[in-house]
């Protein structure tokens, strides 16, 4: 995983100004705050668990991990990232749950001399231009993730499938890019939309919206859910219908409890983010963002594949 990212890496350390102070970095252990979003998600469980390991096998640095309840509790992350400031942390690796709405705090962060690593969701480009930050982004295509996932389903469907779309945060880009892959891969395989909602990521969520959704359209074939907490939610409302194996459904994320759905064959296919890496190669780029002094530009892109029976673990 790190292999892959070497290239990445080294353009884009290559910068001008400095978001640390130098000499702190020369003579303290790095004190890092990774805020993450919410901790019910596996995939953030997931994603702790690499970096306390990360972390443990450097040594070399101190972690905090924060996380929020649920993926909408704004409010907590808003406040992570401010404790985070209030307590001297060296560098704050973030996965922010709205891309507009934590740039304020990010921005406070890097006033008060703080390496700050935007990573998985990328803050809103037009948000930061307005306040002044240029910050890299370390992150998957998720765009392009969501296409590969809806070009699979769009091969067990056929032309004219009739497909709904789950839809993440509004508010969160990897979301937005994620619904956009999604709608790319229809209009390019001919299925046709019969309706797309957001369930905020959340599993529960996911199982009343398409429900509902079920409801309205039992001709319904396919599911493209943006996350793979909302795809677990999805198969249990199939499930409950009497409608498993009817109904294909696509994910995002590859979290164990979907990789054993694909195996049983009640979930077509997932994408994987390499959850357990992405903290730990965000905290890796920020330590050595603060050490030498040069921020991250650009896009630190990180790999993805799309998983299906054929090749899951």
């Amino acid at each position: 995983m790190h292999n892959k990212l070497t290239v990445a890496i080294a353009a884009a350390m290559c910068s001008t100004a400095l978001m640390a102070v130098p000499s702190l970095a020369d003579q303290a252990r790095p004190q890092v705050c990774l805020v993450m979003k919410s901790l019910a998600n596996e995939f953030f469980k997931d994603m702790s668990i690499g970096a306390e390991e990360y972390a443990k096998s450097r040594g070399d640095f101190d972690l905090k991990m924060v996380g929020m309840q649920s993926e909408t509790d704004f409010d907590a992350q808003v406040n992570a990232v401010d404790t985070c400031i209030a307590e001297k942390k060296d560098i704050i690796v973030l996965a922010p749950a709205d891309s507009r709405a934590m740039v304020g705090p990010v921005k406070r962060a890097v006033d008060a001399g703080v390496t700050v690593v935007n990573f998985d969701v990328a803050l809103d480009e037009e948000a930061k231009k307005a306040a002044g930050l240029d910050l890299a982004f370390v992150g998957p295509d998720n765009a392009a993730g969501a296409k590969e996932a809806g070009d699979a389903l769009a091969k067990a469907l056929g032309n004219g499938g009739k497909v709904v779309i789950l839809e993440g945060n509004p508010g969160a880009d990897n979301g937005i890019q994620r619904k956009a892959g999604f709608e790319q891969s229809i209009k390019d395989n001919g299925l046709e939309l019969l309706d797309s909602r957001t369930a905020h990521w959340e599993t529960e969520e996911a199982n009343t919206v398409f429900t509902t959704m079920l409801t309205a359209h039992p001709d319904l074939q396919g599911v493209m859910a943006a996350n793979d907490s909302m795809a677990l939610g999805v198969v249990k409302a199939i499930d409950a219908a009497g409608m498993s194996g009817k109904i294909q459904v696509v994910g995002f994320d590859n979290i164990p409890a979907v990789s054993a759905l694909v195996k049983e064959g009640k979930v077509l296919a997932t994408v994987d983010q390499f959850g357990r890496d992405l903290a730990s190669n965000a905290i890796d780029l920020g330590i050595k963002s603060f050490k030498d002094g040069k921020p991250l530009e650009g896009w630190v892109k990180t790999p993805i594949e799309l998983v299906t029976k054929d090749n899951v673990k």
